[in-house]
């Protein structure tokens, strides 16, 4: 299980090895998303509080990222916050997310992508319910739920 301090050692000396790697140009990123999907997932913005369609779902199956489909979240591990953003204890596999430093808005947070193709998720805090006490706050249009499985 990851705390914070493990999230802290990811930021401070490298990511864990993604099992493969998606790599694809903006305009091939442009042509298989909306724009909206592409703003939050590509140039890293956010998504209004309580406005996406996974905030308050509480279907069974395992999110997936919406830009390369790599199982991110399980539904197990999802909690109501309150945040107005889906959120998660625990990614489904440690290596489903790198993590990386951000002092934009005046504020020092943890950003969390896509292990596989870079894509912004959201933010990770370390206000969480035990037993890991970590908060994966993450924007719906960077999510897909496969329930398939």
């Amino acid at each position: 299980m990851l705390t914070w301090k493990d999230i802290i050692n990811f930021t401070l000396n490298g990511n864990p090895i993604p099992d493969k790697k998606v790599e694809k140009t903006n305009t091939e990123w442009k042509e298989i998303l909306t724009l909206e999907e592409y703003n939050i997932t590509r140039l890293k913005g956010t998504e209004r509080a309580f406005s996406g369609e996974h905030c308050t779902s509480l279907e069974a199956g395992k999110y997936n990222c919406t830009c390369c489909n790599s199982p991110l979240f399980d539904s197990t591990i999802k909690f109501e916050s309150s945040s107005g953003w889906p959120s998660f204890t625990q990614p489904i596999q440690e290596n489903a997310i790198k993590y990386f430093k951000d002092s934009s808005l005046g504020m020092v947070r943890v950003e969390i992508l896509c292990n596989t193709c870079d894509s912004h998720l959201g933010h990770v805090f370390p206000d969480g319910p035990e037993p890991s006490g970590l908060r994966y706050c993450v924007n719906s249009l960077s999510l897909k739920l496969n329930n398939n499985d």
